[in-house]
């Protein structure tokens, strides 16, 4: 057998192990869509409700737009990026707890295929959410894309970056209540501070110089630009600052999985 022929198995061995986890992720999201699916689609039907319709009726328009369309590039990657994290954590570390992650790492499947089989299902469980939600915002206000591509590469990006960080989560988490611990006390507050429901512009400079250090506001900001043509950052920072966390992390990612750590302990 020659150099070439290993190496065409190799490849096809490693994308039919990367097509299994995705796929046994996809079946686990869709076999509980009560538990996947329903809930961040209640949860933002109600702040569109509430924040769009009550408040925004009062507060009229922002940046131009109205505010209902102003607030929805924010809670589409809201409900992104929390359903991404929250997919590969508690898959990940449900895998830990159960031992058949070891299945997995005695196999030889590299684990960069692991790592990446992982993220992918938690991307796609982001994109269906973020999906589920746009649908419903055009049940309340009136949207056009001007910038398609944009739109659609920052929610890859934005799901990306924060499955890798919730995969960093179930690696050093060592019983359930662990994995609740980043969600409640840091995704969620730098959701909220991110300019999800507001433009930094009317911040005073203080609070911009500290938004600006928020990750989540810079993935907002392109999103934002893509499905309204607005933003408040130029778009090289932020797809530059999302780039240099998607490497960073996963990086960070492929290291811990190859030392083990938190797996063979």
């Amino acid at each position: 057998m020659n150099a070439n022929t290993q190496v065409e198995n190799s490849m096809g061995a490693n994308l039919t192990a990367l097509y299994t986890i995705a796929r046994r992720e996809m079946t686990r999201i869709l076999r509980i869509w009560t538990q996947t699916l329903i809930p961040p689609a209640i949860t933002m039907t109600l702040y569109f409700m509430i924040f769009g319709k009550l408040i925004g009726s009062r507060i009229q328009d922002m940046d131009g737009v109205s505010y209902m369309a102003f607030i929805v590039p924010g809670l589409v990657m809201m409900s992104v990026i929390q359903n991404a994290y929250g997919n590969i954590s508690s898959s990940f570390f449900g895998a830990k707890f159960g031992r058949h992650i070891e299945e997995l790492l005695v196999s030889p499947m590299p684990n960069w295929v692991i790592l990446l089989g992982y993220v992918a299902g938690a991307v796609l469980r982001g994109l269906m959410v973020g999906a589920i939600v746009l649908v419903i915002a055009l049940f309340f206000t009136k949207l056009e894309v001007p910038h398609p591509i944009i739109t659609f590469v920052t929610v890859i990006l934005g799901a990306t970056i924060f499955a890798l960080a919730g995969f960093i989560n179930a690696i050093y988490a060592k019983k359930f209540d662990d994995i609740a611990i980043i969600p409640t006390f840091i995704l969620t507050p730098l959701t909220y501070l991110g300019g999800v429901f507001y433009s930094v512009k009317i911040l005073p400079e203080w609070a911009q110089s500290m938004t600006h250090l928020n990750p989540v506001f810079y993935i907002v900001n392109a999103f934002r630009y893509g499905l309204l043509g607005i933003h408040d950052m130029p778009l090289w920072q932020s797809f530059s600052l999302m780039g240099f966390f998607i490497v960073a992390l996963g990086a960070f990612s492929l290291y811990l999985l190859n030392r083990g750590t938190g797996l063979r302990s």
